[in-house]
């Protein structure tokens, strides 16, 4: 399972690689901008002081796409497990595979011991959940095959480049938050790749009755704490926390329905949109564990595992 492995062992590699990047760049990480946001301060610095540790705020839509289409994107030697997200989403239309939009403000990212931190930065892209990337029939896998990323942050753009990942500088409306309020209540968030004519916009309106969401929490949880891959060489390990009180009461996760419009890969040609889209938006703290073996993240299942809200030193009941 995912985290049978050391953090600190695994940190330590990344530190490595974060180190370089700071001493090539002649500057901390943290004085290359000022970014002023509405997110919360980073919970679990202090917890674990040796590991990547930060605060992901995100929107995150599913688009239901027809599974014919999904296979020709997804690369061939990538099983599909339709077993998998239908027992989350038992009612999901036939013929039909969940790929999952993640508009997002990394925040407050650090490594609390070493006194390094990581400017504020914003990624989108296409993410593609439930990949059978062992063959074992079981293990499920999310490929994020690009991204686009905040132009200012080179360590957040060489960190991804390194999975393999097709990267976009970019440029973000709203500059320092996960999306921006307007005057109707709706939210939005605007990625502009300043490499390539690749965008995303997205526009969400709260559901004013959560039940009629049409994809429950559990959803999210699973397809978020899935290990995540570029060319299959190395996986990215984020222990994402939804039991913390950064997600509770008047922080709790808030379903969205609304409109994604994007060009970018791999859906190819012209630019697309997508009405009628439903989601969630949720801040939830993170631990990392960075450019592991993909072999060593087998058996992981989803929803209820080690893996998914969960650490071996912390009670998953506990609030942070």
């Amino acid at each position: 399972m995912a985290l049978q492995f050391s953090l600190l062992h695994v940190s330590a590699i990344i530190l490595l690689v974060l180190f370089s990047f700071l001493l090539s760049h002649g500057e901390s990480a943290a004085t290359q901008g000022v970014c002023s946001t509405y997110d919360h301060p980073n919970p679990l610095a202090e917890l674990f002081p040796n590991n990547a540790t930060g605060v992901l705020n995100a929107t995150l839509a599913i688009i239901p796409i027809p599974l014919e289409t999904a296979r020709r994107l997804i690369p061939p030697q990538y099983g599909i497990l339709e077993r998998a997200y239908r027992a989350l989403i038992p009612d999901f239309p036939d013929g039909m595979y969940p790929v999952m939009v993640q508009a997002a403000h990394d925040h407050d990212v650090q490594f609390r011991a070493y006194g390094v931190t990581i400017d504020d930065f914003s990624r989108v892209g296409f993410e593609f959940p439930f990949l059978d990337l062992l063959g074992d029939g079981y293990s499920s896998f999310r490929w994020a095959p690009a991204q686009l990323i905040s132009a200012t942050n080179e360590i957040a753009l060489e960190g991804s480049r390194k999975y393999g990942t097709i990267v976009s500088p970019a440029e973000y409306v709203p500059l320092c938050d996960a999306y921006r309020r307007m005057a109707n209540g709706a939210t939005y968030f605007k990625g502009t790749s300043l490499t390539s004519s690749d965008l995303f916009e997205l526009e969400m309106a709260e559901i004013p009755h959560p039940t009629r969401n049409l994809y429950p929490l559990e959803l999210f949880k699973n397809i978020t704490n899935q290990p995540t891959f570029a060319n299959g060489l190395s996986c990215d390990n984020m222990i994402r926390l939804f039991n913390t009180t950064m997600s509770v009461a008047e922080y709790a996760p808030v379903p969205v329905h609304g409109r994604v419009r994007a060009r970018a890969f791999p859906f190819q040609g012209d630019e697309k949109e997508w009405v009628d889209i439903y989601g969630v938006q949720v801040a939830t703290p993170f631990i990392e564990n960075n450019y592991l073996d993909c072999r060593t993240m087998q058996g992981y299942s989803g929803t209820g595992g080690p893996g998914d809200s969960y650490t071996h030193d912390l009670n998953p009941n506990d609030e942070l």
